[in-house]
């Protein structure tokens, strides 16, 4: 019996369910590749996680590329001259005419000045305190006069000069073989390695009380961004937390990343606003103990972007109408001068409407839309709470900048060995957030802090003073 021929309809049936099988292989290859293809414009991942950053798109047309420097219209800055009582005056006079040779007179005009900084030979002095010895006849003893109590608690280092070694390792992320060569070169004092550990201690423990007390007082704040980052001690895996008050910063290196990091910091009746990213532990903490959250627009913002770069035109298109939106409720945010209070809050309410009805209406089939719509029909409100309560941020920027440079002192040291130096970490982290937010100088707290320890006084505050 011959081979039965396929009918050309038949035929044409089974290639259709071939194209169909090959396009759905090609739909999941793609979204694959859009998922590898992630970066911290569609992420939350950091921007030194881009391998290949894009390149900077050209000026806009009419517009030149901008040059190096001050740009036309700023205003320029220049430095202010030291006062006369930190000036040490050379005047330098010319003996006869540079021109023709003849004897010169003074003229009634104002010199030319160059004020000029520079280090002196020996940066620092060498005092020896001496405890002289009495005998005493009645008690047939030898008894020596006591010392200064910054000389016995400092001992060979001073108290300026510990706080520079901290002011080092802390503030410059200077390593202790860097400061020991600093030392040793500049300053012509050799010490060891060890020595500046213990100084570095020293430090920490003079700072220990400014740190409990800002750590106290986070449970009293109206506003908090929080946010977190890795951290390794002797090659395991701990985290810093950041949490960043109005007037101050407090950080604390745990080794969880759960929300019971938060609830031992905030406790279970924090009754301020946590402005935070939509990770897990945050929306713990606010579903079991009912804490008020304003969630990171910018984050949402990148998680739409990526809706862009998915292969299905619907889902691309969803992603499209929420980005809009999006602009327009930051315009609106731009534009708060123009605007009266009444007419501001009706404005952004009708946006912050805007974007939820979009996000939950007409959603494609596709995973990531609906994981989006999820998101917004469960927690929606908590992206837009800064509408409705006025005075805090609608992203977690704050916070996310104040954990920066603790990103950069992790590259630098490859982190710590010991809980001693996770405590030095935190607390001299806390000490610079702090004294940036307030204007205040990291070099003069510590010389004060250092001071106060040697001495036994109370040490110094980073609270805010109130009105």
């Amino acid at each position: 019996m011959a081979n039965e021929v396929p009918s050309p309809c038949s035929r044409c049936q089974e290639l259709q369910a071939r194209l169909d099988q090959l396009q759905d292989r090609l739909s999941q290859v793609e979204e694959q590749l859009a998922q590898a293809r992630k970066d911290s414009s569609t992420s939350s991942k950091p921007p030194s996680s881009d391998i290949v950053k894009p390149a900077k798109a050209p000026p806009a047309n009419g517009r030149a590329k901008r040059q190096r420097g001050g740009q036309p219209g700023h205003p320029r800055h220049q430095r202010l001259d030291f006062p006369p009582e930190a000036v040490t005056v050379h005047p330098h006079r010319l003996d006869h005419c540079p021109d023709c040779g003849q004897a010169l007179q003074d003229a009634d005009t104002a010199p030319r000045v160059i004020q000029q900084i520079e280090v002196i030979e020996q940066p620092v002095r060498i005092e020896e305190h001496q405890g002289l010895a009495s005998w005493c006849p009645h008690c047939q003893k030898i008894h020596y006069a006591p010392l200064p109590d910054t000389v016995e608690a400092g001992g060979l280092f001073g108290p300026r000069l510990t706080a520079l070694v901290a002011f080092l390792k802390g503030v410059c992320h200077a390593s202790f073989s860097t400061i020991r060569k600093f030392l040793r070169d500049v300053a012509q004092v050799t010490v060891s390695r060890g020595h500046l550990a213990k100084i570095i201690a020293k430090v920490s423990a003079a700072l220990a009380t400014t740190h409990t007390q800002l750590e106290e007082a986070l449970t009293r704040q109206g506003y908090l961004n929080v946010d977190e980052t890795g951290h390794k001690d002797n090659g395991e895996r701990f985290w810093t937390w950041c949490f960043r008050a109005e007037d101050f910063t407090v950080f604390h290196i745990d080794a969880s990343r759960g929300s019971g990091v938060l609830l031992d910091l905030l406790g279970a009746d924090f009754q301020g606003v946590l402005g935070c990213d939509y990770f897990s532990a945050y929306r713990k903490y606010m579903r079991e103990c009912g804490i008020v959250v304003q969630f990171c627009l910018a984050h949402l913002i990148r998680d739409v972007k990526f809706l862009l770069t998915l292969p299905d035109p619907q889902e691309q298109a969803y992603g499209q109408r929420l980005r809009e939106s999006l602009r327009e409720l930051f315009r609106l945010i731009h534009q708060r001068e123009q605007w009266s209070d009444v007419i501001f809050s009706t404005a952004l309410a009708a946006a912050r409407d805007r974007i939820l009805r979009q996000a939950t209406e007409e959603v494609p089939a596709g995973t990531h839309a609906q994981n989006l719509a999820k998101r917004f029909r469960k927690h929606g409100a908590a992206y837009f709470r800064f509408v409705t309560t006025p005075g805090i941020e609608p992203t977690n920027n704050l916070a996310e900048q104040a954990i920066r440079f603790v990103v950069i002192d992790r590259h630098i040291t490859q982190g710590t060995r010991s809980q001693t130096g996770r405590q030095w970490c935190e607390r001299i982290w806390t000490v610079i957030a702090s004294c940036a937010q307030q204007g205040r100088s990291v070099w003069d707290f510590l010389c004060t802090a250092v001071q106060a320890h040697f001495t036994g006084k109370a040490a110094p505050s980073l609270l805010p003073v109130p009105p």
